[in-house]
């Protein structure tokens, strides 16, 4: 499991297992957060706590959330349910501790030209502190 929370503790998530990889993209908001996004579905291995605001741009399929007091981006959540009737979440890996996420992959994916991932360049979380 993972825990991750916003500077002063106010939002938080929970991911069950490990992430097997994480996300870096360059789009216009995620650039400018700096976050690395590890995905799953919320109340299947993905609990959040606390109250956020959002802001959700361009055609708004998805709303990113931040803390009101400290500012963090914790996460983005999807505004529509599947066909299975699930959430998509994206949780910042940056709000967790830096041993429980140092070793997981990282990928890039375009989101501000092509959208479409680029392939692995051998670089972990921990070479994104750095």
């Amino acid at each position: 499991m993972v825990r991750g929370s916003c500077d002063c503790g106010a939002v938080g998530w929970q991911l069950e297992g490990h992430p097997e990889e994480a996300t870096a993209c360059n789009c216009t908001l995620c650039r400018r957060y700096g976050a690395l996004w590890a995905y799953d579905y919320e109340g299947d291995s993905v609990e959040l706590s606390g109250e956020t605001r959002s802001y959700v741009r361009g055609e708004g399929w998805i709303a990113f959330h931040f803390c009101p007091v400290c500012g963090c981006v914790a996460f983005w959540r999807a505004r529509q349910r599947d066909d299975e009737g699930r959430r998509r979440v994206g949780v910042n890996l940056r709000l967790a501790e830096p041993g429980a996420v140092a070793q997981i992959p990282v990928h890039q994916f375009d989101g501000l030209d092509s959208f479409e991932t680029r392939s692995r360049d051998g670089r972990c979380v921990v070479d994104y502190w750095f």
